[in-house]
C-alpha cells in the first residue's frame, strides 16, 4: 500500500505540474484561439479535480504498476503513453465527431499532449517509487 500511496502522490504531483506548465505557459493561449466560445468563461474546477485523481489512480494502476519495481522505465513509458493515448483520444475524438465547430487541430495538439504527459507522468513515479522504496 505504501508504494502505491507513493507512486499516486508522485503521478497527481507531477501531472500537476507538467500540465500547469502547459496550460499556463506553453498553450496559454492555444486553446482559447482554437476553441473561443466553446469555453465556460468560469472554469469549473471540481471535474477538473476528479479527473486528475481518477487518470493519475489509472496510470499508476496501468503503467506505474509499483508492485512490479522489475519494470523498465521504458516499459513504463510505453504503458503511460498508451494510457493517455486512450483517454485523450476519447475525448477529443468524441468532440471531433459530435460537436459543432471542434477544431482538428486541438485533437492533433491535445491526442499528443496526453500522449507524452502521460507517459511522462508514469516516469516520474515509478522514478520516485524506486528512490522512496529504496531509500
Amino acid at each position: 500500500m505504501k508504494t502505491f500511496l507513493i507512486a499516486y502522490g508522485a503521478a497527481v504531483s507531477a501531472f500537476l505540474i507538467i500540465d500547469g506548465i502547459w496550460l499556463g505557459l506553453v498553450a496559454k493561449n492555444f486553446y482559447a484561439d482554437h476553441l473561443g466560445d466553446l469555453l465556460k468563461k468560469d472554469f469549473l474546477m471540481l471535474p477538473g479535480v476528479i479527473f486528475y485523481l481518477m487518470f493519475t489512480a489509472g496510470l499508476v494502476f496501468l503503467a506505474v504498476r509499483p508492485s512490479q519495481p522489475e519494470l523498465s522505465l521504458a516499459n513504463i513509458a510505453l504503458h503511460g503513453a498508451v494510457v493517455g493515448l486512450m483517454a485523450y483520444g476519447t475525448y477529443d475524438l468524441t468532440n471531433l465527431a459530435t460537436l459543432k465547430d471542434w477544431p482538428v487541430l486541438v485533437t492533433v495538439v491535445d491526442i499528443a499532449w496526453g500522449t507524452i504527459l502521460a507517459a511522462s507522468v508514469s516516469v516520474c513515479a515509478a522514478v520516485c517509487v524506486r528512490y522512496f522504496t529504496t531509500a
